[in-house]
């Protein structure tokens, strides 16, 4: 089966049906995937992207991210690298106000360890069980 890494723009595409002709051509890789004839590969870092810009181009409220990319996530036809991580990333950014890129961060420090962080961030102190240092 082929393979191939998704980019974060043809997901926007996907995800907001904006603009529709490339709308089109991101739904049928997508269908294609879901169909079995190709596989996608998905990274934090894309997701990261995906997430910044739905919420500063396209002015989506964090709870509709959340739904929004957690369900996506969930589709046949994907390989998501580190979707525990992503998804816990997705419930601090949501109920933790943290920035997406922080809750990555975090989910990283709960879940792989070590579960310390040096940081200037003080909204990391939210995240029980994550130990924020600041450099002095």
């Amino acid at each position: 089966m082929k393979r191939a890494f998704i980019d974060a723009n043809v997901i926007l595409r996907f995800l907001t049906k904006d603009p529709p002709k490339m709308a089109e051509a991101a739904l049928r890789i997508f269908e294609d995937a879901k169909k079995g004839k190709i596989f996608l590969l998905v990274t934090s870092i894309t997701v990261a992207e995906v997430v910044w810009v739905l919420e500063s181009f396209y002015g989506y409220a964090r709870n509709q991210i959340t739904e929004t990319i957690s369900q996506f996530l969930l589709c046949d036809g994907l390989e998501v690298q580190e979707l525990d991580l992503l998804l816990n990333a997705l419930t601090l950014y949501h109920e933790k106000n943290l920035d997406f890129a922080d809750g990555l961060l975090a989910s990283m420090a709960l879940l792989k360890g070590p579960g310390t962080i040096y940081s200037f961030d003080h909204h990391l102190n939210r995240v029980s069980g994550v130990t924020v240092l600041e450099p002095s």
